[in-house]
Protein backbone atom coordinates (compact mmCIF):
# COMPACT_ATOMS: atom_id res chain seq x y z
CA UNK A 1 0.00 0.00 0.00
CA UNK A 2 1.19 3.52 -0.76
CA UNK A 3 1.01 4.72 2.87
CA UNK A 4 3.65 2.13 3.82
CA UNK A 5 6.10 3.98 1.55
CA UNK A 6 5.26 7.20 3.38
CA UNK A 7 5.52 5.98 6.98
CA UNK A 8 8.71 7.20 8.68
CA UNK A 9 8.64 4.29 11.11
CA UNK A 10 8.82 1.82 8.22
CA UNK A 11 11.00 3.68 5.72
CA UNK A 12 12.84 6.50 7.49
CA UNK A 13 16.48 6.64 8.68
CA UNK A 14 15.83 5.47 12.23
CA UNK A 15 19.56 4.79 12.61
CA UNK A 16 20.17 8.54 12.95
CA UNK A 17 19.14 8.74 16.60
CA UNK A 18 22.19 10.92 17.29
CA UNK A 19 23.02 13.67 14.82
CA UNK A 20 26.56 14.70 13.96
CA UNK A 21 26.29 17.79 11.78
CA UNK A 22 29.96 17.48 10.82
CA UNK A 23 29.16 14.12 9.20
CA UNK A 24 28.32 14.55 5.52
CA UNK A 25 26.27 11.33 5.53
CA UNK A 26 24.09 12.71 8.32
CA UNK A 27 23.62 16.04 6.54
CA UNK A 28 22.68 14.26 3.31
CA UNK A 29 20.25 11.90 5.04
CA UNK A 30 18.51 14.68 6.96
CA UNK A 31 18.20 16.93 3.91
CA UNK A 32 16.69 14.02 1.94
CA UNK A 33 14.28 13.26 4.80
CA UNK A 34 13.07 16.87 4.88
CA UNK A 35 12.41 16.70 1.15
CA UNK A 36 10.49 13.47 1.75
CA UNK A 37 8.52 15.30 4.42
CA UNK A 38 7.48 17.80 1.76
CA UNK A 39 6.27 14.99 -0.49
CA UNK A 40 4.24 13.51 2.36
CA UNK A 41 2.79 16.91 3.30
CA UNK A 42 1.15 17.01 -0.12
CA UNK A 43 0.08 13.37 0.12
CA UNK A 44 -1.50 14.06 3.53
CA UNK A 45 -3.43 16.93 1.94
CA UNK A 46 -4.59 14.73 -0.94
CA UNK A 47 -5.66 11.89 1.35
CA UNK A 48 -7.16 14.29 3.92
CA UNK A 49 -4.95 12.87 6.68
CA UNK A 50 -4.91 15.26 9.62
CA UNK A 51 -3.88 15.23 13.25
CA UNK A 52 -2.71 11.82 14.46
CA UNK A 53 -3.37 10.33 11.03
CA UNK A 54 -0.91 12.63 9.25
CA UNK A 55 2.25 10.82 8.14
CA UNK A 56 4.44 13.82 7.32
CA UNK A 57 5.48 15.24 10.77
CA UNK A 58 7.87 12.42 11.82
CA UNK A 59 10.00 13.14 8.75
CA UNK A 60 11.15 16.41 10.34
CA UNK A 61 10.30 16.03 14.04
CA UNK A 62 12.66 13.03 14.41
CA UNK A 63 15.55 15.44 13.64
CA UNK A 64 14.20 18.25 15.87
CA UNK A 65 12.85 20.45 13.09
CA UNK A 66 9.60 22.41 13.15
CA UNK A 67 7.45 23.11 10.11
CA UNK A 68 6.99 26.87 10.01
CA UNK A 69 5.50 27.34 6.53
CA UNK A 70 4.06 25.40 3.63
CA UNK A 71 4.69 26.67 0.09
CA UNK A 72 1.49 26.35 -1.92
CA UNK A 73 1.13 26.55 -5.69
CA UNK A 74 -1.30 29.26 -6.78
CA UNK A 75 -2.47 27.22 -9.77
CA UNK A 76 -3.78 24.07 -8.06
CA UNK A 77 -3.30 24.76 -4.31
CA UNK A 78 -0.92 21.81 -3.94
CA UNK A 79 1.95 21.90 -1.44
CA UNK A 80 5.23 21.94 -3.36
CA UNK A 81 7.64 23.12 -0.68
CA UNK A 82 8.15 23.66 3.01
CA UNK A 83 10.28 25.76 5.34
CA UNK A 84 11.64 24.02 8.41
CA UNK A 85 13.31 25.53 11.48
CA UNK A 86 15.91 23.58 13.43
CA UNK A 87 14.94 23.63 17.10
CA UNK A 88 17.02 21.11 19.06
CA UNK A 89 16.14 20.54 22.73
CA UNK A 90 18.45 21.99 25.35
CA UNK A 91 19.66 18.47 26.19
CA UNK A 92 21.35 18.43 22.78
CA UNK A 93 23.42 21.52 23.48
CA UNK A 94 26.62 19.47 23.49
CA UNK A 95 25.93 17.95 20.07
CA UNK A 96 27.92 19.11 17.08
CA UNK A 97 25.85 21.98 15.66
CA UNK A 98 28.53 24.01 13.90
CA UNK A 99 27.28 22.90 10.48
CA UNK A 100 23.60 22.70 11.34
CA UNK A 101 21.16 24.96 9.53
CA UNK A 102 18.72 27.30 11.20
CA UNK A 103 16.25 26.89 8.37
CA UNK A 104 15.82 24.47 5.48
CA UNK A 105 13.70 25.27 2.43
CA UNK A 106 12.76 21.99 0.73
CA UNK A 107 11.04 21.32 -2.59
CA UNK A 108 9.44 18.08 -3.69
CA UNK A 109 9.42 16.59 -7.17
CA UNK A 110 6.59 15.29 -9.33
CA UNK A 111 3.83 13.27 -7.64
CA UNK A 112 2.04 10.85 -9.96
CA UNK A 113 -1.38 11.37 -8.41
CA UNK A 114 -4.38 13.07 -10.06
CA UNK A 115 -4.56 15.99 -7.61
CA UNK A 116 -1.10 17.29 -8.47
CA UNK A 117 0.21 15.48 -11.55
CA UNK A 118 -1.18 17.86 -14.16
CA UNK A 119 0.52 20.91 -12.65
CA UNK A 120 3.71 19.02 -11.82
CA UNK A 121 3.92 17.66 -15.35
CA UNK A 122 3.48 21.11 -16.85
CA UNK A 123 6.42 22.28 -14.75
CA UNK A 124 8.47 19.29 -15.93
CA UNK A 125 7.83 20.56 -19.47
CA UNK A 126 8.99 24.02 -18.41
CA UNK A 127 12.23 22.45 -17.15
CA UNK A 128 12.70 20.70 -20.50
CA UNK A 129 12.08 23.97 -22.33
CA UNK A 130 14.35 25.89 -19.95
CA UNK A 131 11.45 28.03 -18.80
CA UNK A 132 11.10 27.20 -15.11
CA UNK A 133 12.04 30.78 -14.23
CA UNK A 134 8.87 31.99 -15.94
CA UNK A 135 6.46 30.00 -13.77
CA UNK A 136 4.42 31.27 -10.84
CA UNK A 137 5.56 28.33 -8.68
CA UNK A 138 9.16 29.43 -9.01
CA UNK A 139 8.18 33.02 -8.24
CA UNK A 140 6.58 31.84 -4.98
CA UNK A 141 9.66 29.76 -4.15
CA UNK A 142 12.08 32.57 -4.96
CA UNK A 143 10.12 35.06 -2.86
CA UNK A 144 10.33 32.67 0.10
CA UNK A 145 14.09 32.17 -0.36
CA UNK A 146 14.79 35.90 -0.62
CA UNK A 147 12.67 36.57 2.46
CA UNK A 148 14.50 33.98 4.58
CA UNK A 149 17.94 35.16 3.45
CA UNK A 150 17.02 38.78 4.20
CA UNK A 151 15.76 37.77 7.64
CA UNK A 152 18.52 35.43 8.88
CA UNK A 153 21.41 35.62 6.39
CA UNK A 154 22.63 33.17 3.78
CA UNK A 155 24.78 31.12 6.18
CA UNK A 156 21.67 30.07 8.12
CA UNK A 157 19.59 28.77 5.22
CA UNK A 158 19.81 25.47 3.35
CA UNK A 159 18.10 24.57 0.09
CA UNK A 160 17.06 21.00 -0.68
CA UNK A 161 15.09 19.40 -3.47
CA UNK A 162 14.53 16.21 -5.44
CA UNK A 163 14.02 15.85 -9.20
CA UNK A 164 11.72 18.74 -10.23
CA UNK A 165 12.27 20.12 -6.73
CA UNK A 166 16.05 19.90 -7.26
CA UNK A 167 15.65 21.98 -10.41
CA UNK A 168 13.64 24.49 -8.37
CA UNK A 169 16.28 24.61 -5.63
CA UNK A 170 19.10 24.87 -8.17
CA UNK A 171 17.49 27.79 -9.95
CA UNK A 172 16.78 29.53 -6.65
CA UNK A 173 20.36 28.92 -5.52
CA UNK A 174 21.82 30.24 -8.77
CA UNK A 175 19.55 33.29 -8.70
CA UNK A 176 20.41 34.23 -5.11
CA UNK A 177 24.12 33.49 -5.68
CA UNK A 178 24.24 36.23 -8.30
CA UNK A 179 23.51 38.70 -5.49
CA UNK A 180 26.46 37.41 -3.46
CA UNK A 181 24.46 35.06 -1.21
CA UNK A 182 25.69 31.47 -1.32
CA UNK A 183 23.32 28.94 0.21
CA UNK A 184 24.26 25.40 1.11
CA UNK A 185 22.22 23.25 -1.24
CA UNK A 186 21.38 19.53 -1.42
CA UNK A 187 20.16 18.64 -4.89
CA UNK A 188 18.97 15.05 -5.26
CA UNK A 189 18.65 13.59 -8.79
CA UNK A 190 18.65 17.03 -10.46
CA UNK A 191 17.58 16.82 -14.12
CA UNK A 192 20.28 17.24 -16.75
CA UNK A 193 18.64 17.37 -20.15
CA UNK A 194 21.03 15.94 -22.70
CA UNK A 195 21.66 12.93 -24.90
CA UNK A 196 22.38 9.96 -22.58
CA UNK A 197 26.09 9.75 -23.42
CA UNK A 198 26.95 8.61 -19.89
CA UNK A 199 25.10 5.35 -20.49
CA UNK A 200 27.53 4.33 -23.26
CA UNK A 201 29.84 1.61 -21.97
CA UNK A 202 32.84 2.42 -24.17
CA UNK A 203 35.02 5.16 -22.69
CA UNK A 204 36.69 6.21 -25.95
CA UNK A 205 33.31 6.55 -27.66
CA UNK A 206 31.97 8.65 -24.81
CA UNK A 207 35.02 10.91 -24.85
CA UNK A 208 34.85 11.26 -28.64
CA UNK A 209 31.20 12.27 -28.55
CA UNK A 210 31.75 14.74 -25.74
CA UNK A 211 34.79 16.22 -27.47
CA UNK A 212 32.84 16.68 -30.71
CA UNK A 213 29.95 18.23 -28.77
CA UNK A 214 32.31 20.66 -27.04
CA UNK A 215 33.89 21.76 -30.33
CA UNK A 216 30.48 22.26 -31.99
CA UNK A 217 29.11 24.11 -28.95
CA UNK A 218 32.15 26.40 -28.73
CA UNK A 219 31.89 27.08 -32.46
CA UNK A 220 28.21 28.01 -32.18
CA UNK A 221 28.99 30.31 -29.25
CA UNK A 222 31.59 32.14 -31.35
CA UNK A 223 29.21 32.28 -34.32
CA UNK A 224 26.24 33.62 -32.36
CA UNK A 225 27.90 35.70 -29.66
CA UNK A 226 31.23 36.64 -31.19
CA UNK A 227 34.68 36.49 -29.64
CA UNK A 228 34.19 39.29 -27.14
CA UNK A 229 36.54 39.01 -24.18
CA UNK A 230 35.25 39.54 -20.66
CA UNK A 231 37.28 39.69 -17.50
CA UNK A 232 36.68 37.13 -14.78
CA UNK A 233 35.12 39.83 -12.61
CA UNK A 234 32.51 40.37 -15.35
CA UNK A 235 32.00 36.72 -16.31
CA UNK A 236 28.65 35.56 -14.81
CA UNK A 237 29.71 31.91 -14.93
CA UNK A 238 32.93 32.66 -13.05
CA UNK A 239 31.07 34.76 -10.47
CA UNK A 240 28.65 31.87 -9.93
CA UNK A 241 31.58 29.48 -9.40
CA UNK A 242 31.86 30.62 -5.76
CA UNK A 243 28.62 28.71 -5.12
CA UNK A 244 29.27 24.97 -4.68
CA UNK A 245 25.99 23.05 -4.33
CA UNK A 246 25.97 19.38 -3.35
CA UNK A 247 24.65 17.22 -6.19
CA UNK A 248 23.55 13.63 -5.62
CA UNK A 249 23.18 11.48 -8.73
CA UNK A 250 22.77 7.84 -9.64
CA UNK A 251 24.55 6.60 -12.80
CA UNK A 252 21.55 4.42 -13.75
CA UNK A 253 19.18 7.39 -13.55
CA UNK A 254 19.27 8.82 -17.07
CA UNK A 255 17.59 12.03 -15.90
CA UNK A 256 20.60 13.11 -13.84
CA UNK A 257 23.55 10.86 -14.77
CA UNK A 258 24.93 13.29 -17.36
CA UNK A 259 26.28 15.42 -14.52
CA UNK A 260 28.96 12.74 -14.09
CA UNK A 261 30.27 13.17 -17.62
CA UNK A 262 29.69 16.94 -17.61
CA UNK A 263 32.19 17.52 -14.81
CA UNK A 264 34.62 14.72 -15.68
CA UNK A 265 34.82 15.83 -19.32
CA UNK A 266 35.66 19.37 -18.26
CA UNK A 267 38.52 18.01 -16.16
CA UNK A 268 39.77 15.84 -19.03
CA UNK A 269 39.65 18.69 -21.54
CA UNK A 270 41.84 20.77 -19.22
CA UNK A 271 44.31 17.88 -18.94
CA UNK A 272 44.71 17.47 -22.72
CA UNK A 273 45.08 21.21 -23.36
CA UNK A 274 41.62 22.08 -24.66
CA UNK A 275 40.47 23.97 -21.59
CA UNK A 276 39.66 27.15 -23.53
CA UNK A 277 37.21 25.27 -25.78
CA UNK A 278 35.58 23.58 -22.81
CA UNK A 279 35.24 26.82 -20.86
CA UNK A 280 33.04 28.08 -23.69
CA UNK A 281 31.15 24.81 -24.07
CA UNK A 282 30.54 24.11 -20.39
CA UNK A 283 28.41 27.20 -19.86
CA UNK A 284 26.27 26.78 -22.97
CA UNK A 285 23.68 24.21 -24.00
CA UNK A 286 23.99 22.91 -27.54
CA UNK A 287 20.22 22.58 -27.84
CA UNK A 288 19.59 26.13 -26.65
CA UNK A 289 22.24 27.46 -29.03
CA UNK A 290 20.60 25.69 -31.98
CA UNK A 291 17.27 27.21 -30.96
CA UNK A 292 18.78 30.70 -30.79
CA UNK A 293 20.25 30.20 -34.29
CA UNK A 294 16.85 29.08 -35.59
CA UNK A 295 15.25 32.15 -34.00
CA UNK A 296 18.13 34.29 -35.32
CA UNK A 297 18.57 35.65 -31.84
CA UNK A 298 21.95 36.37 -30.29
CA UNK A 299 20.65 35.67 -26.82
CA UNK A 300 19.47 32.37 -25.42
CA UNK A 301 18.06 31.78 -21.97
CA UNK A 302 20.71 30.72 -19.47
CA UNK A 303 20.60 26.90 -19.23
CA UNK A 304 19.29 25.91 -15.82
CA UNK A 305 21.28 22.70 -15.47
CA UNK A 306 24.77 24.01 -16.23
CA UNK A 307 26.93 24.69 -13.18
CA UNK A 308 30.48 26.01 -12.80
CA UNK A 309 31.17 24.26 -9.48
CA UNK A 310 29.70 21.40 -7.48
CA UNK A 311 30.40 18.78 -4.88
CA UNK A 312 29.23 15.72 -6.79
CA UNK A 313 28.22 12.52 -4.99
CA UNK A 314 27.53 9.44 -7.12
CA UNK A 315 25.65 6.46 -5.70
CA UNK A 316 27.44 3.39 -7.06
CA UNK A 317 25.22 0.96 -5.17
CA UNK A 318 23.22 -1.31 -7.53
CA UNK A 319 19.68 -0.19 -8.36
CA UNK A 320 16.97 -2.63 -9.33
CA UNK A 321 15.26 -0.29 -11.78
CA UNK A 322 14.84 3.35 -12.79
CA UNK A 323 12.31 3.99 -10.04
CA UNK A 324 14.83 3.02 -7.38
CA UNK A 325 17.69 4.86 -9.11
CA UNK A 326 15.63 8.07 -9.25
CA UNK A 327 13.98 7.75 -5.85
CA UNK A 328 14.68 10.03 -2.89
CA UNK A 329 14.68 7.03 -0.53
CA UNK A 330 18.14 5.88 -1.62
CA UNK A 331 19.83 8.94 -0.15
CA UNK A 332 19.28 8.16 3.55
CA UNK A 333 20.39 4.53 3.38
CA UNK A 334 23.39 3.88 5.68
CA UNK A 335 25.04 1.28 3.42
CA UNK A 336 25.59 3.30 0.25
CA UNK A 337 28.68 2.93 -1.92
CA UNK A 338 29.42 6.55 -2.74
CA UNK A 339 32.01 8.33 -4.87
CA UNK A 340 32.51 12.03 -4.07
CA UNK A 341 34.41 14.68 -6.00
CA UNK A 342 34.74 18.44 -5.76
CA UNK A 343 34.73 20.31 -9.07
CA UNK A 344 35.68 23.99 -9.15
CA UNK A 345 35.45 26.12 -12.28
CA UNK A 346 38.62 28.05 -13.09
Amino acid sequence: MSFEREDFGLLGPLHLNSIDWENSNHRRSIAASLVQGTYILERDRQEKRQGSQALAPPWWEFFHFKLIRQLVDDADSCIFGAIYEYAPPSSHCNDSIDRSPRYVIAFRGTINKPDSFSRDFSLDIHVIRNGLHQTSRFEIAMKAVRSMVAMVGDSNVWLAGHSLGAAMAMLAGKTIAKTGNFLEAFLFNPPFLSAPIERINYGNVKHGLRFASSVITAGLVLATKGNSQTSQSEDPFFILSAWTPCLFVNPTDHLCSEYIGYFEHRKKMEEIGYGAIERLATQNSLGDLFMSVMRRSAEAAEPLHLLPSAYLTVNLSPSQDFKQAHGIQQWWRPDLHLKCNLYKYK
